[in-house]
């Protein structure tokens, strides 16, 4: 393998702010599935809402299929105007109590997995990171009149409890993050991760209900403090425009009351119901299927 650190540069001013504070790194990356845009918008928001510095600035050229994913291009009457490239960066971050962590986003390498992984943990090493986490957001027969559930994974199953659906051995496509995340078990760092169930009939629209459900968890996690106002926000925006859109709909009150009463009774109970390995494929296939070009402008 070529040495990991030729990947990236770093400001050395940000890097030597972070000794001793072992700070958390999330990873948010998008190119897998992201019902909800949970990864995206959790990652944009936190830029928008926390002051932020560059740490390190990957060489994506070495990591991107630019065949495979082009970048978005304006032309207008005769020539050029816009370019919208690809970066992958990582941040320092400081949280509303003025604690700093990492932010680790843009597009999921096409190319050199084993490399880009083991130079972000030779990061996280040297700059003794906490933990490592990511988010993200699955389609569910979930209603949004309820709260949004949460399921946890980890290296360390002792990190994991309270999962609102248990899912038996079952094998699927991974992502960058899954990959990251086993390689930091196998490296002794621990990884963790929170995956939002999301309504199925709005999996492909933004959901900042799953959002906001994913904050709290990283923020019950690892004690960093995020400023909720602004999503909170639109959250009951994102309520009203449901109600508006789907006013004129006969079928919608059905569907949803069914999914209140199967997620009330499953609450009520503590009952689990256990996806079978055939439906999540199913499921996971027939998402990345229906999937637009993702947008990974920073």
């Amino acid at each position: 393998m070529l040495d990991p650190r030729l990947l990236y540069t770093l400001n050395p001013a940000v890097w030597e702010s972070l000794g001793g504070q072992r700070p958390v790194m999330l990873h948010l990356l998008d190119g897998y599935i992201d019902a909800g845009s949970v990864i995206h918008t959790t990652g944009r928001y936190l830029l928008d809402q926390c002051e932020h510095e560059v740490l390190v600035e990957f060489d994506h050229d070495q990591l991107h299929d630019y065949r495979s994913r082009r970048p978005q291009m304006v032309f207008d009457t005769n020539h050029w105007v816009s370019l919208t490239d690809y970066a992958l960066v990582l941040y320092k971050l400081t949280d509303a109590a003025g604690m700093p962590f990492l932010l680790l986003t843009g597009p999921e390498p096409d190319t050199q997995w084993n490399r880009a992984s083991a130079a972000i943990l030779g990061i996280a090493e040297r700059l003794d990171v906490s933990r490592l986490i990511s988010v993200g957001g699955v389609p569910m027969a979930v209603p949004h009149t309820r709260p949004t559930l949460v399921t946890a994974h980890a290296t360390d199953p002792s990190l994991v409890s309270g999962n609102p659906m248990w899912i038996d051995r079952v094998q699927l496509p991974g992502s960058f993050s899954h990959v990251l995340e086993f390689r930091a078990g196998e490296a002794g760092l621990v990884g963790q991760g929170f995956v939002a169930h999301v309504p199925h009939y709005l999996a492909q629209t933004s959901f900042p209900q799953a959002v906001a459900a994913v904050l709290e968890r990283i923020s019950e996690t690892t004690g960093l403090t995020f400023d909720l106002a602004e999503l909170q926000e639109r959250i009951a925006a994102n309520l009203a425009s449901i109600a508006s859109e789907t006013a004129d709909d006969s079928e919608f009150p059905q569907l949803v009351a069914a999914l209140e009463e199967q997620y009330d009774q499953l609450a009520a109970s503590g009952a689990s119901h256990v996806p079978t390995a055939d439906e999540i494929g199913a499921a996971v296939e027939q998402f990345l299927a229906e999937q637009d070009p993702p947008d990974f402008r920073r």
